[in-house]
């Protein structure tokens, strides 16, 4: 993207914290979880009710352990051995400090978090889009990404997918976006995860300019400040808790935006957020609910975004919530629009700022009209 300036319900300490503590700390906020080489005294094994190497659920299925109790160390070699299609990925708790790529060939695939919470198992990176490649150049912001998943029908459950990159850390960096996963395959669905990071961290995208992506995530905890989930994907956020952080960098409104979405204009459907709810660290006001990305592969984008039942609180701008990336793009001409949302983020004082549904158009903006005749929402 161009160079811009916990389980849900619950409080969930951000990523910020995360990084801060020390070991100690961080296993009291249950926010990294060391690799055991034990089993839970209640458990059989680290895998928990999944089975084990030697009692697996299917032959497809395959089990990671940071500490050797499993088929594999490390998230990605379990993926490389993974050939074919259909594979369960078992990853037992602790911090995999690795980069991770699902190709395009390695479809229908499932990773499941073994203890069912997400704040055990963390995938996580530090890479940006400025940071220096061992053969030069530098990675951009696609290049970033901890995980890069490509292949159709893509399941993760109970996984924390983090970028852990701080501008305060890498004050020579001006490419500062870090993406904690970019999603390009159809039928890829997230249920009850975690994405940490700060600009740029869920990039919901599709394979190529012409396909139209689509991907569920329901449940799931996503935090950032600038853009932090953007791309041209068909994305449904179901129940989702987006919070945005504090920022010591800055001296002045706006601190960021939450959505960043480059919906193709051929594509009828782009990012549809339903009964979920957008919280802040920041002071009031500081953050912009969304601005649109029209990209330079194609300026011919006319990013869409709704956001329905869905509870703002006071850290979103009410007056002015929508703002734009690039004045040739106004984000009036885009399609943003909002129905029946809640808070005081949510207040309409200025209507001609806050496009709104009518009732009527609001009965096609569902997840069944989005996902078509896909339906993993049944099986959640």
């Amino acid at each position: 993207m161009l160079s811009r300036t916990t389980t849900p319900g619950s409080a969930v300490p951000s990523r910020r914290t995360f990084l801060v503590a020390g070991a100690g700390a961080a296993l009291a906020l249950g926010l990294a979880t060391p690799a055991r080489a034990q089993a839970r005294p209640q458990e059989k094994s680290p895998f928990g009710r999944y089975g084990s190497p030697s009692a697996r659920l299917t032959e497809r299925t395959l089990y990671v352990h940071h500490g050797g109790l499993g088929d594999h160390t490390t998230v990605q070699a379990a993926v490389s051995a993974a050939s074919g299609a259909g594979h369960t990925l078992v990853v037992a708790s602790g911090t995999y400090r690795e980069t991770v790529a699902v190709g395009v060939d390695r479809t229908e695939m499932t990773w499941i978090g073994a203890s069912g919470d997400p704040r055990d198992v963390v995938v996580v990176y530090d890479h940006a889009n400025g940071t220096p490649k061992p053969g030069g150049g530098t990675y951009g912001t696609t290049g970033s990404a901890t995980t890069t998943v490509q292949a159709d029908g893509f399941t993760a459950r109970s996984i924390t997918f983090a970028n852990d990159f701080l501008r305060a850390d890498h004050p020579e960096i001006t490419g500062t976006q870090a993406v904690a996963v970019k999603v390009q395959g159809d039928r890829s669905a997230f249920v009850g995860c975690r994405f940490l990071g700060h600009q740029d961290t869920l990039y919901a995208d599709s394979i190529a300019l012409g396909t139209f992506a689509r991907q569920y995530y329901r449940d799931c905890y996503v935090e950032g400040d600038v853009d932090f989930v953007f791309g041209r994907a068909t994305a449904v956020f179901e129940r989702c808790h987006f919070r945005t952080l504090n920022r010591t960098d800055l001296a002045t409104a706006p601190y960021g935006f939450v959505f960043a979405p480059s919906t193709a204009l051929a594509n009828p459907r782009g990012y549809l957020v339903t009964h979920g709810r957008v919280s802040s660290e920041a002071p009031d006001a500081y953050y912009k609910l969304a601005r649109p990305w029209v990209p330079g592969s194609d300026t011919t984008a006319q990013p869409m975004l709704t956001v329905r039942d869905t509870r703002l609180a006071a850290g979103i701008d009410a007056v002015a919530p929508y703002t734009n990336m690039a004045d040739a793009y106004p984000w009036q001409s885009q399609r943003f629009a909002e129905y029946r949302n809640t808070g005081p983020g949510a207040v309409v004082s200025v209507p001609e700022n806050r496009p709104q549904l009518s009732h009527g158009e609001a009965e096609s903006a569902t997840r069944e009209a989005y996902l078509g005749d896909w339906t993993p929402w049944k099986g959640c």
